[in-house]
């Protein structure tokens, strides 16, 4: 039977003075990897198809495989904190990153495509227990930290969009250096998150994300937990899509590769805004189905604005889509926090929402790039994107409502 949330139900005790400051330091490193490696090929996609020789289907299957890891490795992430604790389980998941982006070093289509999901299965485990962390160890300050970690996603987003076609510039070197740049981000959070290791090991009680032996019984039969689900799932799609083809959509309508790249780049900046305050917002006012609204009509304000003015209005549809979908995504974030009681359904819920969310998501990279090879144009890919705002809109109203995705109580 569902129950009405209660507030810092089930929690732990939080880190406090300088752990807490530790640990709140390591959640934002590991945020700022989560999309960098990622985000990083959209706008080198041309450089890629013309020094591999990659067709669009192709191309759009390096695009869709991490968000297929995401879909296959979300449901292992809470069995994998259970077998070895979460703090362990994070840190091999940015090793897998570092991994991954060394391993596209290698001059083949194999290693690029390899390296790809190796990244993507370090994202997809990091991606479903950072949650769970949130909603265990910063109880009453879950708004503000949900909002700190879609910050670092989007800032991780906005670099990765931003600075890599003048990284490979600045340093002339080929793009699967410039790639495995990113790569030393992700050593970085290791160095950081390595004393959470440490700090758990030496006897400070981490009380999971999934690090009981018992799992979490019921949640996939839970309406709630299917709302927030097709939240995630929704403005996941079109968040990607977005990302994918914005600069091909803007560089058609006769922009540069270098300045289609900057507004890429552009709209994830101004997502930070939205990513850190529409939690905080939501926890404060209460009214998250509002937020879910207004994230929609931005949205689709920026979409259609590519439809009719995609050159001369470019810098505002950015600016809409920037709020639009970081509010989005920031509050599909929230929903997994707030609608569970603990640490450990957040990582479950987690696990379900991302495990067929980012399965959704793959989708929609291959349909737009199928819709565009058809018809020859960005007219019905747009059009598609604004109507899959109509379903990610009543999602989220019901996602908002104040119960939990619990049928089974810790």
């Amino acid at each position: 039977m569902m129950t009405k949330s209660v507030p810092n139900a089930g929690q732990g005790h939080p880190p406090v003075g300088r752990a807490g400051l530790l640990l709140a330091v390591g959640v934002i490193a590991l945020g700022l990897n989560l999309r960098t490696s990622i985000v990083a090929v959209s706008p080198i996609l041309n450089t890629i198809r013309h020094d591999t020789g990659l067709s669009t289907a192709a191309l759009g299957l390096l695009t869709t495989l991490p968000l297929l890891c995401f879909g296959v490795f979300a449901p292992l992430a809470p069995r994998l904190a259970r077998l070895f604790r979460t703090a362990p389980t994070l840190l091999a998941s940015m090793v897998a990153i570092c991994a991954g982006t060394a391993l596209r070093l290698i001059p083949s289509t194999a290693t690029l495509l390899g390296g790809t999901v190796v990244i993507g299965a370090g994202i997809g485990v990091a991606n479903v227990l950072l949650p769970g962390v949130i909603k265990r160890d910063f109880g009453s300050r879950e708004g503000l930290m949900t909002g700190l970690y879609s910050m670092s996603l989007s800032i991780g987003a906005a670099l990765a969009a931003g600075v890599t076609v003048p990284l490979g510039r600045i340093t002339h070197t080929d793009w699967r250096v410039t790639l495995a740049l990113w790569g030393l981000l992700a050593v970085a959070a290791v160095a950081v998150w390595a004393p959470q290791v440490r700090r758990r090991r030496n006897g400070v009680a981490e009380a999971a994300p999934g690090d009981e032996a018992r799992p979490v019984r019921g949640i996939w039969r839970s309406p709630v937990a299917w709302l927030v689900t097709a939240f995630m799932g929704m403005q996941s799609l079109g968040f990607y899509a977005t990302t994918a083809y914005l600069p091909s959509v803007l560089g058609d309508a006769g922009l540069s590769a270098a300045e289609a790249g900057l507004l890429l780049s552009l709209a994830n900046l101004i997502g930070i805004a939205a990513a850190f305050t529409t939690p905080t917002l939501a926890v404060r006012a209460g009214r998250p189905g509002l937020l879910a609204i207004l994230a929609a009509v931005l949205t689709a304000g920026g979409l259609t604005g590519l439809l009719v003015a995609p050159a001369s209005a470019a810098y505002l549809c950015v600016l809409l889509l920037g709020f639009g979908q970081s509010g989005a995504f920031s509050l599909a974030l929230l929903f997994i926090v707030l609608r569970a009681p603990d640490g450990r359904h957040a990582a479950q819920l987690s696990g379900m929402a991302q495990c067929y969310g980012y399965l959704l998501a793959a989708v929609g990279p291959l349909a737009l790039g199928a819709a565009h090879q058809a018809t020859g144009s960005w007219t019905l890919p747009l059009v598609l994107l604004l109507v899959l705002l109509v379903p990610q809109t009543a999602a989220g109203l019901g996602a908002s409502r104040n119960r939990y995705a619990a049928p089974e109580q810790p």
